[in-house]
């Protein structure tokens, strides 16, 4: 089965041709990083704009990369939650208007099912049940798969994701959009033990996360230096703020590991390309003795290939989408939001 996904949640344009969830024919991003980092963060209404005129040019070049008609696809499926509602609304009503004009099934798809599903592309043999940490711009929690559309959320963040205090620290700092990436690469020169930052735990829920008083510490930090006119130590700030996400957020996965008894452990999301914490689950699958699956880092970001993977075992699961399918700017996980006639 050959799936044609539309991707638009944030400032990510996508489409990638799919076959049977684990094979990728073509994968297309257009990205809006140069435009929103004039600005610190995303604009919404200009992300909107930008989706609306990307989004044909992508399409077209998945099916071409592809070799394919668009007649040739078997499904369209497109990200209808969680995300800026505006950009949501263009990639859904494009993908949902484009099956329905081609007498095809639609499928809608959660963006966090299809960061976890990326991992399926790159190991055909992962099947659930398996333990998900799932680290992003927008969330951060720790979930269980049971199912390939099964999920329940076993810890997550009480304020801040993960992703969102690596772009707030990056303006703080000076680095720019977007702060994933470039934090990384500052921090590659600094000493992780050069600041130290706090690690807040949730009273009576272990597997919890808090990010709000990391950033506020790091901003106090920051602004300290300034008014008594020292330099800071960008490198090494940049360092210990890594270190201190990956002492917030694997901890917290090692001690479900040992709840759930998990065999299998994924890393999902934007913030799994960072080197800190990839090396830091590698040490923790070793203690553990559990197989750890990363996605490659062109996986981990925004991409219409894990929706188009994600989507064709929603169609197996019959989750199929309506002519009244709505977008949805929050949605737990392990709801299914096929909105049907």
């Amino acid at each position: 089965m050959r799936i044609l996904a539309i991707e638009s949640s944030c400032d990510e344009t996508a489409a990638a041709i799919i076959e049977d969830g684990r094979k990728m024919l073509s994968n297309v991003v257009d990205t809006q990083i140069a435009t929103h980092a004039l600005y610190g963060g995303v604009v919404p209404e200009i992300a909107s704009r930008r989706h609306m005129e990307a989004v044909v040019r992508v399409t077209e070049q998945a099916l071409a990369d592809a070799e394919m008609d668009k007649h040739e696809v078997d499904a369209v499926a497109a990200t209808c939650a969680p995300g800026l509602i505006g950009a949501l609304l263009v990639g859904a009503n494009f993908g949902k208007s484009l099956a329905f004009a081609m007498n095809k099934p639609f499928i809608p798809v959660h963006h966090i099912r299809g960061h976890i599903a990326a991992t399926y592309l790159a190991y055909p043999e992962l099947k659930p049940p398996f333990l998900t940490l799932i680290a992003s711009g927008g969330h951060s929690e720790i979930v269980m798969v049971k199912d390939y559309t099964e999920f329940e959320i076993l810890g997550g963040t009480r304020d801040d994701a993960a992703g969102e205090a690596f772009d707030k620290v990056a303006r703080v700092l000076g680095v720019g959009y977007p702060g994933g990436p470039k934090i990384d690469a500052l921090a590659q020169n600094g000493d992780p033990k050069r600041y130290k930052l706090p690690d807040s735990r949730i009273k009576d829920a272990p597997l919890d996360f808090s990010f709000s008083g990391l950033k506020t510490a790091v901003i106090n930090l920051a602004h300290n230096a300034e008014q008594k006119g020292e330099t800071l130590d960008r490198e090494g700030l940049a360092a210990s703020f890594c270190a201190a996400v990956v002492h917030t957020l694997v901890p917290r996965l090692e001690e479900a590991v040992h709840q759930t008894h998990a065999r299998n452990v994924v890393c999902a999301g934007g913030v799994a390309a960072n080197s800190f914490l990839r090396a830091a689950l590698s040490d923790m699958a070793k203690r553990t003795h559990t197989r750890l699956f990363l996605p490659p880092l062109k996986l981990c970001g925004d991409n219409a290939a894990m929706i188009g993977a994600q989507a064709y075992y929603e169609y197996l699961a019959g989750n199929l989408g309506h002519t009244l399918q709505n977008a949805y700017p929050t949605a737990d996980i392990g709801r299914n939001i096929c909105d049907k006639a």
